[in-house]
């Protein structure tokens, strides 16, 4: 019994820590960062105290919650370079990536605004443009991709990507899906006609009224 109660302490700190940044992350995404300590504790289903105790800080909440975000992206970067097939290692770290953003829905750009010291930016950025440099070296060794794609052709990409606005969180995702399909079509050597996602709708829907006629025989 002694033995286990320690054990059994640690799980459940580290499922609340997890409980803590699943649901500063999704109210992050939805409602800003200027969410209070307390709702976000009342989310994940803890105590104030407990929040406090695992991030005495709102900075330090969310810079965790950011961090796990530029994993997440990294991840999907090293699971395209794993790939056996260097295209279709491309082709999926663009349709990811740009899903994973659009869920993010403006996180990033909100932390790094609020929070410019939080964290070491720099080596961040430089860890990411490594990988995505390496994606596009081994897709145009593959001949399927276009030979004067450049790493700011991608970067270019995820800026477009981020602007993508809809009037829901399901139709912006559904956008970011048709767009990197448009942009892997794009990036092709020899584009090919593959069928496209379906159309989100991104705005709700406008009656056009009718332009009337000057016409005598106008009905």
């Amino acid at each position: 019994m002694t033995a286990y109660l320690p054990h059994a302490q640690r799980s459940d700190a580290r499922d609340n820590r997890e409980r803590i940044l699943e649901a500063a992350r999704t109210v992050f995404v939805s409602a800003g960062l200027d969410v209070p300590m307390r709702e976000i504790a009342r989310r994940a289903g803890v105590g104030p105290a407990t929040l406090y105790r695992h991030f005495p800080t709102k900075e330090m909440l969310v810079a965790e919650a950011f961090t796990d975000q530029m994993l997440a992206c990294r991840s999907i970067v090293d699971e395209g370079l794993a790939d056996p097939d260097p295209w279709h290692g491309f082709c999926l770290a663009i349709e990811k990536l740009c899903e994973l953003l659009a869920r993010d829905h403006g996180f990033t750009a909100a932390f790094m605004s609020a929070y410019p010291h939080a964290l070491d930016f720099a080596a961040i950025r430089t860890s990411s443009l490594t990988g995505a440099a390496a994606l596009i070296r081994r897709a145009k060794d593959t001949g399927r991709l276009r030979t004067d794609i450049v790493l700011d052709d991608l970067i270019l990409t995820i800026m477009a990507n981020n602007g993508i606005q809809a009037s829901t969180p399901a139709a912006r995702i559904a956008a970011s899906r048709r767009f990197a399909a448009l942009m892997i079509q794009a990036f092709q050597a020899s584009p090919a006609s593959s069928p496209l996602p379906p159309v989100p709708r991104l705005m709700p829907a406008v009656s056009v009224p009718r332009h009337k006629t000057n016409r005598p025989d106008a009905g």
